[in-house]
């Protein structure tokens, strides 16, 4: 819980970011209480990367199980983020190669996420992870 405010901070520090995320002091309650229930679900990981005691990269992974493919399970990689002074060091890299190989170490046959279209490096750098753009994703925002 106490690094949560520099994962909002990092959440919020990029072009889509600052537009959709809320980092104040203190931190909104709905990160909070967002947090919480990620920490008490043993299918939702918050990973931070650190160089010492400094918080440097972030990503959420969810573990799903899937009537399709057999039953099998999926880990879907979310919300990564590097400190904006880092970044161009490979710690995005190694966020998502470490997400891969904790998704196989759960048994999932397919890692999968999403990036915004309007991310064209991001798509690019995820491609050049072995990611394949190989279905149309869609989303409804439902408003409170």
């Amino acid at each position: 819980m106490q690094d949560l405010d520099e994962i909002v901070h990092m959440l919020s520090d990029d072009v889509l970011g600052n537009k959709r995320e809320l980092y104040k002091q203190p931190l909104p309650e709905s990160y909070i209480k967002a947090f919480q229930s990620i920490d008490s679900d043993p299918n939702n990981e918050l990973i931070v990367a650190c160089f010492g005691e400094e918080i440097i990269g972030v990503q959420q992974i969810t573990f799903t199980p899937y009537i399709t493919y057999q039953g099998g399970w999926r880990a879907t990689i979310e919300g990564v983020r590097t400190k904006s002074s880092e970044r161009g060091k490979g710690i995005g890299s190694k966020l998502i190669q470490w997400a891969i190989q904790r998704a196989k170490k759960r048994g999932c046959h397919i890692v999968q996420l999403t990036t915004d279209k309007n991310r064209p490096d991001a798509i690019q750098f995820y491609e050049k992870l072995g990611f394949k753009t190989s279905h149309e994703g869609l989303k409804l925002h439902c408003d409170k």
